[in-house]
């Protein structure tokens, strides 16, 4: 599938910031058929046992997924989580390459509702989730300078991805 852009980094966010030693620095693309798209990596630094990520970082990737399709539709909106349901499927593993796909299936003026999934090379669906995400404005989630946290960008030559 077609990528249309990739998406900016932040700083210090555990999923995609870039300055996080121990983040898994998630590159996000927004993809031709509206979907947010990533291929990533656990590490053992997330692990929960032995040769399996941690449930929580599993979400926090759900989380992000679908968080950052808002931007696909809606570039200068922000959202945060009102409610996320997991369904761990089958182990997540760490050292091992993942996909990650996050869309909306519900968008009005102040929320939307989207869904995204893990999955393995073989394309086996790991862990999935369903989240709705309440818009607000910058200045209402944070104190910080939103554009400085999420103004991390590493250009790359990806054009297509085909997940499994």
């Amino acid at each position: 599938m077609k990528v249309l852009k990739k998406q900016r980094n932040s700083r210090s966010c555990i999923i995609c910031g870039l300055d996080n030693e121990l983040g898994v620095k998630a590159p996000f693309y927004e993809m031709e058929d509206g979907t947010v798209v990533t291929v990533f990596s656990f590490r053992a630094e997330h692990q929960s046992y032995p040769g399996r990520a941690h449930g929580g970082m599993i979400t926090c990737m759900l989380d992000e997924l679908i968080g950052r399709v808002i931007w696909c539709y809606e570039p200068d909106k922000l959202a945060v989580t009102l409610d996320i349901n997991v369904k761990f499927r089958k182990p997540v593993p760490y050292d091992e390459k993942l996909y990650g796909v996050g869309k909306i299936t519900k968008n009005s003026s102040r929320a939307y509702v989207g869904e995204a999934m893990i999955k393995n090379a073989d394309g086996v669906v790991l862990a999935e989730a369903t989240a709705t995400y309440f818009k607000l404005p910058a200045e209402k989630i944070s104190d910080a300078d939103m554009h400085e946290e999420l103004d991390r960008f590493l250009p790359d030559d990806v054009t297509e991805i085909n997940v499994p």
